[in-house]
């Protein structure tokens, strides 16, 4: 009997140990994408692209799309107001940095500091939108959040004594970073024009922040949160709280808009409730659907795609179309395609573009795997074959847990 069981776990081991080509290509693939986007700049600069520009901004959208991952992809709950996180965060940066600030005669910290802080005061109010809304799911849940969202850019809009309303809050705290100045290393400001130094502190923070989810997500309390999103009522039954799972779910989520609230406030150096409506909710979790919900590096491709085509392709192809328009020797041709502006319809061809995908591959480009097989509705055992690995299950004694 023992025999039989060692040979069983030996057997099971080695079906472990070989990797079927689809995750060898998964893998290679990640390996790939993650090499190239800490390689960007140096490529940027050699090929003369000049593209640097767009891309922090695209890494702090893909940094809000990890946490709001954390919601919607793990926890299962619809949060239609994650834009008010953000603006928490880079107001609570404001606040502590700014000189304009109604705090600046009492407190001025580090930006360093100040986005700690940040982090701290969004997963506050994560817990506080959290508390009343435990009884809620699906299109209720949704309603609340919306309204979230609605609610804090106008109560930054109208505070106006305090936030300088519309004109927005100005000289806001910039990061200190290592520079080599007459053969010396030196703490340094960054401004504006710094973009790849820019570009490669928010990589790192995005970089700590894949490691902190991914060990969430793989943590009893990850564990906790998918099973809630599956059924909370099974989930109840095993001994979940739920009260305690879906606020953790919240405040984890919100905390790191926080920080990336922090990084636009300091990088922009201004700040204005204009600049959190409810559109960068939709964006943001369009890049999680896109990518693939419930998956870390599915949510950060998503991102960079959506990211690039909103702050990139859509420029670059209405000047190609310009371009086109002026070769061409049909005047019919060339005055329509130079009339043409893709900047204007950017959001109906992308909303075309998710129906397409929604149709064909609702799971999302780069998919979790569970979400995959739930989605197309395997048979259980299609769902076996597909291994213990992609369920996500472990086993103890050879029993699944």
């Amino acid at each position: 009997m023992a025999a039989t069981a060692q040979s069983a776990t030996r057997s099971k081991n080695a079906s472990r140990g070989r990797q079927s080509p689809r995750t060898i290509f998964r893998n290679a693939f990640i390996v790939t994408f993650v090499i190239l986007l800490a390689m960007y700049p140096l490529l940027d600069q050699t090929f003369g692209w000049g593209k640097m520009g767009a891309f922090p901004a695209i890494l702090i959208y893909t940094l809000l799309a990890l946490g709001l991952n954390i919601v919607v992809g793990f926890a299962g709950l619809l949060d239609l107001g994650y834009v008010a996180f953000f603006a928490i965060g880079g107001y609570t940066a404001a606040f502590l940095t700014s000189p304009v600030s109604p705090l600046a005669d009492f407190i001025q910290v580090n930006f360093y500091v100040a986005m700690v802080l940040a982090f701290l005061v969004a997963a506050g109010f994560g817990i506080i939108l959290g508390a009343p809304t435990l009884r809620l799911r699906g299109d209720y849940l949704a309603i609340v959040t919306l309204a979230f969202g609605e609610i804090v850019p106008r109560m930054f809009l109208n505070l106006d004594q305090f936030t300088r309303g519309s004109k927005g809050m100005i000289a806001i705290g910039r990061p200190l970073v290592p520079a080599v100045v007459a053969g010396q290393v030196v703490p340094k400001e960054l401004y504006n024009s710094d973009q790849t130094a820019w570009y490669y502190l928010i990589f790192v923070v995005g970089a700590v922040s894949v490691f902190a989810i991914h060990r969430l997500a793989n943590s009893r309390i990850g564990r906790a949160w998918m099973a809630m999103r599956e059924d909370e009522l099974a989930a109840s039954s095993m001994g979940i709280d739920l009260i305690q799972t879906k606020l953790l779910a919240f405040a984890l989520g919100a905390s790191f808009s926080g920080f990336a609230g922090a990084l636009w406030a300091s990088m922009l150096q201004v700040i204005d409730p204009f600049q959190f409506d409810f559109s960068t909710s939709i964006i943001v979790l369009a890049m999680i659907i896109l990518g693939g919900i419930g998956n870390i590096w599915g949510v950060i491709l998503g991102g960079v795609i959506l990211g690039f085509y909103d702050r990139i392709l859509t420029a670059d192809a209405t000047n190609w179309l310009h371009q086109l328009g002026t070769s061409l020797n049909l005047p019919v041709v060339s005055n329509l395609l130079m009339s043409v502006d893709l900047s204007q319809y950017k959001y109906g061809i992308f909303g075309l573009a998710l129906v397409v995908l929604m149709l064909t591959r609702p799971e999302g480009i780069f998919p979790n795997r569970q979400r995959a097989v739930e989605l197309h509705g395997q048979t259980p055992e299609e769902i076996d074959q597909l291994g213990e690995e992609a369920l996500g299950e472990r086993t103890v004694g050879g029993v699944r847990a």
